[in-house]
């Protein structure tokens, strides 16, 4: 039977289901005795084992993965001796020697000892290395020839270390923990064992697989970084903070007062390199993309394409490296400290295909801070910064393993994607205020309403003869003339900020801003960078948080939730200050005023039954957490709902479950704005989607305009109209959202051991898994498995398939006889 039925999308067909039942049956005979498979669907990968009725279940389910046409993982070799093409088949799972496996991976993380390196004069060997490498290098050559005990062919001393390590990271094991099984062993081997004794001399014997990092100290009030010219200085000259602690004079060693963790980032773009696997997806985005109407991938954006023609030298090398940067803050403690927060910044690399882009193995933290850094998150960016811009100019050296020869890796940074307080930091623009918009700027239409600074003003964004603009009772009580805000260049941005003149860095400098620096703050430091006042779009805005907090501002009104409705006492004096909508006036009897129910609020009994109907909805395993758990039916709100749950509530269950329990104007423009969310979050956008869903959001927000008052248009509703221009420039949104930062984030805060010094565990356990993650992508491919060490459910939005089209028709089945 042909196998082109794995290729086939549609798995209720007889075709898919016969070729599950054949393959079922090819895994049965040949692995007789078996009672656990390798499971080959979408989402397991190869990677676990499952029994063989649930790997049928798995395929109808997830698909099967569409190169595996050769089922070599469950019995089936090609003979490459014979002429012929066809598919022998042998009882014997390939078996790949580990011991093979590690020397491999020594061979990749020091390609000169495979290449002769007399020939020091060609381009394409590696060049040599300094003694301290070499040293490194033979340690691991020694211990990966060392048997682990004498008579021992299975295991040398470094392949039982990486294989042990392996399930300290995959199980979350303490080095306590690790300490005793290690223990354990040892004991159990001959006496005559090499296994070391505990975590600290494994570590060690691991070190030169891994890549490192520097300690950086820095001033106590973050005015500076005692770094390259002022490395030698003992106080700092902007405040004369002491770098150092005070301690009793009899202790020996000084303690630093504040320290930052910088991981380079040239030895981690340089191991990408390193594998003929990753090496070859590196060049992905200029090789094997498709060039088409789809945007499958930021390199599909207009901001990439604009780079390319601006920096032709640099788009002329597929090798060379595209980065995304992000930060965000998170608390190492829990609950247990509400002050403390630790800043890492993390790279991207946009080279990969979209399935390998922002996977946990392929991020590199390149910066750690001990605390909220504000504004001067610049100081501890200095290094990042210098390394960046010698990448851009000079570049690196770097072995192509695919290849076999020596480039010069350069790299630049795409843009930066943070959450909307982190955008403000890394961008320098203020986003709190009159001027809180970064993209329309002091163009931005604002005003205070209802004890608050509100953003109205969407109908500058309707064209210019629209009906809509000569209204004024049904808006804010003025006609509309004024164009869209105008769009500001890099060149001009940079123009500006250099007429300004910015206090220094630091907590004792004052934080009065004159009114000439309008919402500018500082200026941002990547602009030394040759190329970033040519970008099209230097900054995002998260569209997570963003969706999260238009669902909060949604939910809470037409709930009328208390503490989170915009629909208060104040709101309704404010309109009847404005003199417009009478209906939403305060009521007067007397001496008494009182605030009816408004007409875009739900009733009593329409709010519990809208919540009953929440609480009943049972999603597929997988697709979304328990939201029922989150439902108060009897108090009439929601707790604890997580951004992902506000994501799937905000496009499957909130147009359906609001239908008939609202009136008809006001459930259409919510319907729409569910609508909207759901196109632009899809894995792939056409441009003439996006084109549509930018005319769609100013329609949704200037409906909102004529139903709710001015306090209900915070900030984030306002970006909304922003966010299809920002697709149109860098492609689909799940490459530029905080969902696979906020899951790291969590992961991160596991690893944090000693609790008196939090950053100092995470930046260890990073070290670590990067070394082991290297160990584990060149063991793995060897026999076409990628390990993920720690399984994400949702790493990037998984895709949804079948059960997501039945949700779909189940929802939006009700809504076109709405619209």
């Amino acid at each position: 039977m042909s196998r082109r039925w794995i290729q086939n999308p549609n798995r209720c067909a007889d075709e898919y289901l016969d070729g599950i039942e054949e393959f079922i049956e090819f895994a049965r005979r040949h692995n007789p005795s078996a009672t656990r498979i390798r499971c080959p669907c979408r989402r397991c990968n190869n990677t676990f084992w499952e029994t063989i009725e649930n790997v049928g279940f798995h395929l109808v389910r997830n698909g099967m993965i569409e190169t595996y046409s050769i089922w070599n993982l469950h019995g089936e070799q090609v003979d490459h001796a014979s002429s012929s093409n066809a598919p022998r088949v042998d009882n014997v799972e390939p078996i790949v020697d580990p011991n093979d496996q590690v020397m491999g991976i020594i061979q990749d993380a020091f390609p000169f000892a495979s290449t002769n390196i007399n020939q020091e004069g060609e381009d394409d060997v590696p060049t040599p290395i300094d003694s301290a490498e070499f040293e490194q290098y033979e340690k691991l050559l020694k211990n990966a020839n060392q048997e682990l005990y004498p008579g021992c062919k299975s295991f040398s001393v470094l392949t039982a270390i990486v294989e042990l390590m392996h399930g300290k990271i995959k199980y979350r094991m303490s080095n306590l923990c690790f300490d005793y099984f290690l223990g354990v062993f040892k004991r159990m081997l001959p006496t005559d064992n090499c296994l070391p004794k505990d975590h600290k001399h494994a570590q060690k014997v691991l070190h030169g697989l891994g890549l490192g990092y520097e300690k950086i100290h820095a001033c106590k009030n973050n005015c500076m970084l005692f770094y390259k010219e002022h490395e030698t200085l003992d106080t700092c000259p902007i405040c004369n903070e002491s770098m150092f602690k005070m301690t009793s004079q009899n202790r020996t060693t000084k303690i630093p007062q504040k320290v930052m963790r910088y991981l380079p980032l040239k030895p981690r773009l340089q191991r990408l390199y390193m594998s003929t696997h990753t090496a070859t997806d590196m060049r992905w985005h200029k090789e094997k993309r498709v060039d088409d109407d789809v945007m499958r991938h930021p390199a599909d954006g207009e901001a990439w394409k604009e780079f390319d023609r601006t920096f032709s030298e640099f788009a002329a090398d597929p090798q060379n490296v595209r980065l995304e940067l992000a930060t965000d803050g998170f608390n190492p403690y829990g609950i247990l400290n509400q002050h403390h927060s630790t800043w890492p910044i993390f790279a991207f690399p946009y080279n990969l295909p979209p399935w390998k882009c922002t996977k946990k193995e392929y991020m590199m933290m390149t910066v750690l801070i001990t605390e909220d850094p504000g504004r001067s998150i610049d100081v501890y960016l200095r290094p990042l910064v210098d390394e960046l811009k010698d990448l851009w100019t000079n570049g690196v050296r770097t072995f192509d393993k695919s290849t076999g020869r020596m480039f010069t890796l350069r790299a630049a940074v795409m843009w930066t994607v943070n959450d909307f307080p982190a955008y403000a930091m890394v961008s320098g623009w203020s986003t709190k205020g009159y001027m809180a918009c970064p993209v329309c700027k002091e163009d931005v239409t604002s005003g205070w309403h209802a004890g608050k600074v509100c953003y109205l003003g969407h109908r500058r964004w309707l064209p210019w003869d629209h009906e809509w603009r000569e209204k004024d009772k049904e808006f804010d009580g003025n006609t509309e003339r004024r164009l869209r805000p105008r769009e500001w260049s890099g060149d001009e941005i940079l123009e500006q900020l250099n007429r300004l003149d910015f206090a220094p860095f630091g907590k004792t400098v004052s934080r009065t801003r004159p009114s000439t620096h309008l919402n500018w703050t500082h200026k941002p430091m990547f602009f030394e960078l040759p190329y970033w006042s040519k970008l099209k779009l230097r900054h995002n805005l998260d569209v997570m948080h963003v969706e999260k907090n238009v669902f909060d501002t949604l939910v809470g009104t037409i709930l009328d939730i208390e503490g989170k409705t915009k629909d208060t006492i104040k709101a309704w004096l404010d309109l009847e200050r404005m003199g417009i909508r009478r209906g939403l006036w305060m009521n007067r009897d007397s001496d008494k005023a009182r605030r009816d129910l408004a007409f875009f609020s739900m009733k009593p009994s329409d709010k519990k039954e809208f919540l009953k109907f929440v609480s009943s909805v049972k999603f597929p395993d997988g697709y979304a957490s328990n939201i029922a758990r989150c439902v108060n039916v009897d108090g009439g709100k929601f707790t604890g709902l997580k951004s992902h749950d506000c994501h799937v509530f905000m496009q499957r269950l909130l147009p359906v479950g609001i239908r008939h329990l609202l009136p008809e104007d006001v459930v259409k423009p919510i319907i729409l704005l569910s609508r909207f969310f759901s196109q632009l979050t899809a894995k792939t956008l056409r441009r003439t989607d996006m084109f549509q869903l930018r005319h769609d959001i100013v329609q949704v927000l200037c409906k909102f305009e004529m139903i709710f008052p001015p306090a209900f248009f915070t900030s984030m509703m306002h970006v909304m109209v922003h966010l299809p221009e920002e697709a149109l420039l860098a492609g689909p949104v799940n490459y530029r959202w905080m969902y696979p930062i906020e899951r790291l984030l969590g992961e991160l805060k596991k690893s944090v051991r000693n609790r008196a010094k939090p950053e100092g565990s995470i930046v260890e356990a990073w070290v670590q898994y990067e070394s082991l993650t290297f160990c584990g992508i060149r063991r793995y491919y060897g026999i076409g498995v990628v390990l993920f060490w720690i399984t994400w459910r949702f790493l990037i939005l998984p895709p949804r398939d079948i059960l997501d089209n039945c949700f779909t028709i189940a929802s939006w089945f009700f809504i076109v006889t709405l619209l």
